[in-house]
């Protein structure tokens, strides 16, 4: 099944994909609503509502399908990794820690926008670019999870949009990254439940989904979701290790290879221009949709203060 929240005549509502048309749900369920309640109750909660009325997809605006409590974005692709390195902080290779155990940071869920959405430059950035990745939407709380204790409700296309030249900075200082990721990060069409992708899990239980990433029409990036070094209920039992994850927290698998981001392109020497406003960029994920944005003028804001010299005095 696939959950949505959208807008339609100056109403938000979540509904139920189906075809060509959203079945609204009632006015005071959310999506996020649906997945704290389970998948079993929320797959009984949506067919409840696949014989009524339907919204049509073309009339409505597509929001991200849910608003998170948490964002986590890990670096899963290894092949991602040995490209962006290069670019982004001069190194080269995949450092042995990579391998030791997942990495991730947090991400801000107050910038998030839906599937179609415009996307502004960051101020200040002249190396924006995008990340094609697929997230997992944690289905039940938990803390020091097994990955046979996780339960994920679905998944959904997310874009980690990135203005490479604010990272670079950031990095140097071994900090971050922070407002090099901060500006904007792309959910949707929709989410997609679980039970649905399940006929995509391989043996090692990877979903081998494809992946494709476009600008203006040209491709960039595909890749096969299965080529992470982690499967999903691992990375989830990672972040729960002597914490907690709670039913909706959004986890995001990390930029696949292959052209999954302008910055691994740039790591190996291909010569590509960073994204500008007018380019329009679009990710599909098999078994998933498509997501499409415009990247437009971002707004132009003073140069950041630098920090003044460190202070001589000792005592007062």
């Amino acid at each position: 099944m696939r959950f949505a929240t959208y807008a339609f005549e100056g109403v938000t509502r979540a509904g139920v994909v189906a075809g060509d048309g959203i079945r609204p749900l009632p006015p005071d369920v959310t999506v996020l609503d649906l997945v704290r309640s389970g998948l079993p109750a929320a797959l009984e909660t949506g067919a409840g509502v696949l014989s009524g009325p339907a919204v049509p997809l073309a009339d409505v605006r597509l929001l991200p399908p849910l608003a998170p409590p948490t964002v986590r974005d890990f670096v899963a692709f290894e092949e991602h990794v040995e490209g962006v390195v290069a670019s982004v902080s001069g190194g080269s290779g995949v450092v042995p820690e990579w391998y030791e155990a997942p990495t991730f940071y947090f991400t801000n869920p107050y910038a998030l926008l839906g599937a179609f959405d415009d996307v502004p430059v960051p101020p200040g950035s002249r190396l924006f670019d995008f990340e094609l990745e697929v997230a997992a939407v944690v289905g039940r709380d938990g803390s020091s999870l097994t990955p046979e204790q996780v339960e994920i409700f679905g998944y959904t296309v997310l874009n980690d949009w990135s203005a490479r030249d604010l990272q670079r900075r950031e990095m140097k200082v071994q900090l971050g990254p922070a407002k090099g990721k901060d500006s904007a990060t792309t959910l949707g069409p929709w989410l997609v439940t679980a039970d649905e992708l399940e006929p995509y899990r391989d043996a090692d239980g990877f979903l081998e989904l494809g992946l494709r990433v476009s600008v203006n029409g040209t491709q960039i990036g595909q890749d096969l979701l299965s080529n992470m070094g982690w499967p999903f209920a691992e990375l989830v039992s990672y972040a729960s290790r002597g914490t907690w994850v709670r039913a909706g927290d959004v986890l995001g698998s990390g930029t696949c290879g292959n052209g999954g981001c302008l910055a691994e392109l740039w790591g190996r020497g291909r010569e590509i221009p960073p994204l500008a406003p007018g380019d329009v960029v679009e990710m599909t994920v098999e078994g998933i949709g498509t997501i499409r944005n415009t990247v437009v003028a971002g707004a132009e804001l003073p140069p950041v203060r630098p920090a003044r010299p460190r202070p001589r005095k000792r005592t007062r």
